[in-house]
């Protein structure tokens, strides 16, 4: 704050009073000094202002609540981290509110820590927040120095998925999926190297979706198009899967009795009567230690190397995978 006063030739006292958002200062003065504090790039020192203030003992957490896993997630770190006296503070984004809009929010809630889903890497508030709390980085793989990242063991899901389908006679076995950031483009990696793993890399084939119903539905309508269809369809997540069985249904596609299919999440929509999904099941309590653990390392200012957690992953098989079908 001193170098911004220095810098408009105004005293600091006026410069803070503006920064904390007191009435008084002119219109003038309060948009001169936020436009000469943003210019010299002046961020809030979070661990003096710790010193001065009481502890907040809230964590921020960017979600989509569209995603079940991760509302999932979100549910039982509420239950865990009031075990030891943190409280979360939610911010979901939508297409309306992105990385930034929910990152500048939780950070006026004066949060300690942040965990986030898949943000936004280009955001400017991320990256602030970056150097002011310790942060977990959640869903994907990243390769960042200033944070923490919990992810989970997408080789190993996808390399379970294929050796299911193979062991019920599966050979034509294609994935949905591909789109959606990191997290997208990851799977479907896995995915040919399971079938590589497998001898069956020739046969292997992606068909473009991201994680939506909406996407695995038009992937669906693809495939319903063929003259040779595939025995087996292995889907990016659970959301995509229902929206590829939905597809099916409507089109008279036996499931598993044509085509078998499965999901990645092992999310509610997984297990739901009508669709009994076979899918990859990702594990909601490794996740939330993996993150509450990393928070409250960092937190108690233990110094130690970044560290990066894949969660592990098992199949659940139900009743959308079969033998495979013989003939064309």
């Amino acid at each position: 704050m001193k170098d911004v006063a220095d810098h408009l030739g105004v005293s600091r006292q006026l410069v803070s009073l503006v920064i904390r958002g007191v009435p008084g200062p002119s219109e003038e003065s309060r948009q001169r000094i936020l436009t000469a504090a943003d210019e010299l790039g002046y961020r809030p020192n979070a661990s003096a202002r710790l010193l001065r203030q009481n502890r907040t003992r809230l964590i921020g957490a960017l979600f989509w609540m569209g995603n079940p896993f991760q509302v999932r997630v979100i549910e039982r770190l509420f239950v865990r981290a009031a075990e030891r006296g943190f409280s979360l503070v939610l911010g979901p984004t939508t297409s309306d509110r992105p990385t930034d809009v929910v990152v500048a929010e939780l950070m006026e809630e004066r949060v300690e820590a942040l965990v986030a889903f898949n943000p936004d890497p280009a955001s400017r508030a991320f990256a602030d927040a970056r150097e002011l709390v310790p942060v977990v980085w959640l869903g994907e793989w990243v390769d960042e120095p200033d944070v923490d990242n919990v992810h989970v063991d997408e080789v190993e899901g996808l390399r379970l998925a294929v050796e299911h389908l193979m062991e019920l006679g599966h050979r034509d076995i294609i994935y949905v999926g591909g789109r959606g950031g990191t997290v997208g483009r990851v799977r479907a990696a896995a995915y040919r190297s399971a079938m590589a793993a497998a001898g069956l890399a020739e046969r292997a084939e992606v068909l473009e979706s991201d994680f939506s119903e909406e996407g695995g539905a038009s992937a669906a309508r693809h495939i319903v198009g063929r003259s040779r269809r595939p025995t087996a369809v292995v889907c990016c997540g659970d959301q995509c899967a229902a929206g590829v069985l939905a597809v099916f249904a409507r089109a008279r596609v036996d499931v598993p009795g044509e085509i078998s299919v499965v999901g990645f999440d092992d999310s509610y929509v997984a297990s739901l009567s009508y669709h009994r999904l076979t899918s990859v099941h990702q594990d909601v309590e490794a996740t939330v230690e993996a993150t509450l653990s990393s928070v409250l390392d960092r937190l108690e200012g233990h110094d130690r190397p970044r560290r990066a957690s894949a969660t592990p992953t098992s199949l659940v098989v139900r009743e959308s995978t079969g033998r495979a079908r013989t003939g064309p």
